[in-house]
């Protein structure tokens, strides 16, 4: 998706053509809805919200000024969104205790990956960025997924480079910790030597 391809159809609904609003909403709807979730962790949380980003993004369109991907300008309303709905829902934040990794663990952890079936190594993932919280879950999407870069991740999130930077090596040392749980163990000491 370009820039201008998004552009071409905001200038359309800002002149009245609201129709042209579902063209948006298909190509970003996937995705919002996954970045919802994964900081939410509730599905029926995670469509409410992501139909509340739309709402939002289509009532907001006129304030948009093209400084940034229109992809980058939503991600950033839906994670605002459901920070605000963590906010009034505590119920649904998990947290996760970092344990010290050496680079070797984290290294590790990529090798033992890598010796699984391509299905169930993104299975593997899915699952456990699950158990992320809602932060760290959003952040690896976005830079991993999504392939957005720190600059773009900053402005999704409000945050500067070097404090993405920072939070994107601690997700992934918190994923780290998560995968050593949940891999089975013979995989994982096949690769400590």
């Amino acid at each position: 998706m370009t820039t201008n391809e998004d552009q071409y159809y905001i200038n359309l609904i800002i002149e009245g053509h609201t129709n042209a609003f579902k063209v948006l909403v298909d190509r970003y709807k996937d995705m919002v809805f996954t970045l919802t979730h994964r900081i939410l962790k509730n599905r029926e949380e995670a469509e409410e919200v992501s139909q509340d980003t739309f709402v939002k993004v289509y009532k907001s369109l006129k304030k948009f000024k093209g400084d940034s991907k229109f992809s980058t300008w939503i991600y950033k309303i839906a994670y605002n969104s459901s920070l605000d709905r963590l906010k009034k829902n505590k119920k649904f934040q998990h947290h996760v205790a970092i344990n010290e990794f050496t680079a070797h663990e984290v290294k590790t952890m990529d090798n033992a990956l890598k010796t699984m079936e391509e299905d169930e190594r993104k299975q593997a993932i899915q699952d456990c960025m699950a158990l992320l919280p809602g932060d760290d879950a959003y952040l690896l999407t976005l830079y991993y997924y999504e392939g957005l870069s720190l600059e773009e991740i900053s402005k999704t999130m409000g945050l500067k480079p070097n404090h993405v930077k920072v939070k994107l090596f601690r997700s992934r040392k918190k994923l780290a910790t998560i995968l050593k749980q949940n891999l089975e163990p013979e995989l994982i000491t096949d690769y400590e030597r």
